[in-house]
């Protein structure tokens, strides 16, 4: 049998297993290691078993992930995200959709910071959802307002998924995360646009909230310069050269540290959950991480990426083509998977046929990270919708979440469009970084 032909077969394992709920790091190392040990033999298997953990785990670059990981725990015990709700509410809330709006405003500060749009749904849905409900709020608007707003996690910096997929292609992580900003501040904006036009259509959807004057908004923004600080610090020096992105990770979390400090919220016990959430989620990436990285020595010895890469490209169909065929693929996926796991496994396969086709692989890493988001409030997963759906209740039901989606998928599909069509968007900061 072709190494070829063995490394299909691996493929449709992994999907089986996966399907089975097993989990996703111990699938890919299962599968990976049985792969390579059919095509090499047993020494060899052995060698990458015994390598591939440290290599993985000692990597200096994959200190960012911890490290900013631990600056948006400190920032979230710190309790930003009250202050950035109270910021958006007070500049917002008399406008039709106001809340909705504040609520899509806060997710983007709060990605900012957190880089996790689980943990961005999770903590804006505590704060939103319960202020929404009580101006009268259509459910399903409100509740896909926070899911959606909490996709943004995924793409505004620092962003983890965008940190792997630059360890998984060799690229450059300050570039990258620089290249979601301006695509995730246009996500926010399409989001805007959306609540205002559902709201034009029917008022009574989104009310509009209590008016404040200038001096209570500017007062309002109070709790959130430290944050826009922090935030201009960490960016500011990688897009400007001054230290590299793990430095500027090191930084950021020094940062969250003393405004929580400042804020005098840090207590022993704060501390030690801070660390404990920290060094689990951790523990749970860089697992998978290893994982993916045994299934990628898999593939590279069955020369499957490879293969369909010189296929893809003899067959000359236009390159435009084969990448709408492969955001159809993430889109149908998302439907069944989680955001982490399309990337780790399917990134080693796409990626030399995008390189073969000519496009730019920061860009295509934008891409592909915002077509994951969309899988996270598309069913019948949708992580961050079975998150709202935990914090809204029994009065919330699943299906009125997901029709509150709805038009925040179209505009999902609306922002992916854009940045296919005008590529600058996502590589404007990179291509001018010092």
């Amino acid at each position: 049998m072709s190494p070829l032909t063995i490394g299909l077969i691996g493929i449709g394992v992994l999907f089986v297993l996966l399907f089975l709920k097993m989990p996703v790091g111990l699938v890919m190392a299962l599968v990976g290691a049985g792969g390579f040990f059919w095509i090499r033999g047993l020494d060899p298997t052995l060698g990458v078993l015994r390598t591939t953990p440290y290599t993985t785990f000692a990597s200096y670059g994959l200190s960012i992930i911890p490290l900013f990981i631990l600056m948006g725990t400190f920032c979230f015990f710190a309790g930003i995200s009250e202050d950035l709700y109270a910021a958006a509410y007070a500049w917002l809330s008399r406008f039709r959709g106001g809340l909705a709006m504040a609520t899509v405003a806060a997710c983007a500060g709060f990605a900012a910071v957190s880089g996790s749009s689980l943990a961005t749904a999770a903590t804006m849905g505590k704060v939103a959802l319960p202020e929404m409900k009580r101006y009268g709020y259509d459910k399903g608007l409100a509740a896909g307002s926070v899911a959606a707003g909490g996709t943004i996690g995924i793409l505004i910096p620092p962003s983890v998924i965008l940190v792997i997929y630059a360890i998984l292609t060799e690229q450059s992580i300050g570039r990258l995360l620089l290249a979601g900003f301006i695509p995730g501040v246009l996500e926010a904006v399409f989001y805007f646009i959306t609540i205002y036009i559902v709201c034009k259509r029917n008022p009574q959807m989104g009310p509009a909230g209590p008016a404040t004057n200038f001096r209570e908004k500017v007062v309002a923004l109070k709790g959130v310069w430290m944050i826009l600080v922090l935030f201009i610090v960490v960016m500011g020096g990688i897009y400007f050269g001054i230290f590299s992105p793990t430095e500027a990770a090191g930084i950021g979390a020094l940062g969250a540290f003393v405004f929580l400090v400042g804020r005098r919220r840090l207590t022993w016990q704060v501390l030690k959950d801070s660390l404990f959430d920290t060094g689990k989620t951790t523990a749970m990436i860089f697992l998978i991480m290893m994982g993916a990285m045994i299934f990628g020595y898999f593939l590279a010895v069955s020369r499957l990426p490879f293969e369909m890469a010189g296929y893809i490209v003899g067959l000359g169909i236009h390159p435009n083509l084969v990448l709408a065929l492969i955001l159809v693929f993430y889109l149908v996926l998302g439907c069944l998977m989680d955001s982490m796991a399309m990337i780790l496994i399917t990134v080693p396969v796409f990626f030399p046929v995008i390189m073969a086709l000519g496009f730019d692989p920061i860009w295509f890493g934008i891409i592909i990270v915002r077509v994951c988001e969309i899988g996270l409030i598309t069913p019948p997963v949708g992580l961050n919708v079975y998150i709202i759906k935990g914090i809204a209740g029994e009065d919330t039901s699943m299906f009125t979440i997901f029709r509150g989606i709805v038009p925040f998928l179209i505009a999902d599909l609306c922002h992916v469009s854009l940045l296919i069509a005008v590529p600058q968007l996502a590589l404007f900061l990179p291509t001018h970084m010092f």
